[in-house]
């Protein structure tokens, strides 16, 4: 009886085939790594309570002012969503963070060699950044009108939800703070540098927008209506402190355009600008 050896048999593997790198898949890569960094849950958390803590405690201190009106000439209306004006720092930070975060920790090179579109990447941050910003930032302005409405209706000043105004200023901070973290996204990604990029847009919204008013004349008049910050935050305040500024809506659309227009530069430098 003969013994034949046989050769194994060779067993045939099949490679996975490698998955498409669609704009959803992108969308989900910058919504994990957005909802993975600590920073970004202190930011908002700071968002949040400082607009509505800020809100609540200066409508107590000069609720009773208002109502007997010795309040200097101002309206409640002007104090009802006050905080939201320190509470916007954090949605600017947060999109400053976004963007340059990952080129401190070096991270952009796995990003980019995953996905080399390099405008796709920016239009995914951009869309989980703002609607991140555009659902929280409702919840904040919502929360930051309820918690001043409180101390202005037990003096008699409050407002109801029908009244005008009410529900512009209610969706349109939440317009606002998420268009602001797009604009503080374009920032980041033009700068590279958070601390500068921080500095800047600081600047840009509460210190340039103030300082302008100072130039003589007509230009100093619409150089205070056109800063970002100053444009674009009307549309979230039931009643804004310089009555010299943009409308609402009108003020809210040019400060999209800057956003627009800030984000296309940096989009153009970010495409050919080494990582």
């Amino acid at each position: 009886m003969t013994i034949t050896a046989t050769e194994p048999r060779a067993v045939r593997t099949h490679a996975a085939p490698p998955q498409r790198v669609t704009f959803g898949r992108i969308v989900s890569a910058e919504w994990t790594k957005v909802r993975s960094v600590r920073s970004t849950m202190w930011t908002l958390a700071s968002m949040i309570v400082v607009s509505v803590g800020l809100t609540a405690l200066i409508c107590w201190a000069v609720a009773g002012d208002l109502a007997s009106g010795d309040a200097g000439g101002e309206t409640p209306g002007s104090f009802v969503n006050w905080g939201m004006m320190f509470g916007q720092i954090g949605a600017l930070v947060l999109g400053i963070i976004v963007a340059s975060a990952e080129y401190s920790s070096g991270m952009i090179r796995s990003t980019l060699a995953a996905v080399p579109r390099r405008w796709a990447v920016l239009l995914a941050k951009t869309t989980v950044l703002g609607g991140l910003l555009l659902v929280l930032g409702t919840i904040t302005s919502v929360a930051s009108f309820a918690a001043g409405n409180a101390f202005l209706s037990a003096e008699g000043v409050g407002f109801a939800l029908d009244d005008p105004g009410v529900l512009r200023s209610l969706i349109g901070g939440g317009l606002y703070l998420a268009t602001l973290g797009v604009f503080g996204l374009g920032l980041g990604m033009l700068m590279r540098h958070t601390a500068g990029a921080v500095t800047v847009g600081i600047a840009l919204v509460f210190v340039v927008g103030n300082l302008v008013a100072l130039v003589p004349g007509v230009a100093g008049e619409w150089l205070t209506k056109l800063m970002p910050g100053n444009a674009g935050s009307v549309v979230a305040m039931l009643d804004s402190f310089n009555p010299n500024l943009l409308g609402p809506w009108t003020g809210y659309g040019v400060f999209v355009g800057e956003t627009i227009l800030l984000l296309a530069v940096a989009g153009a430098l970010f495409a050919r600008r080494d990582a």
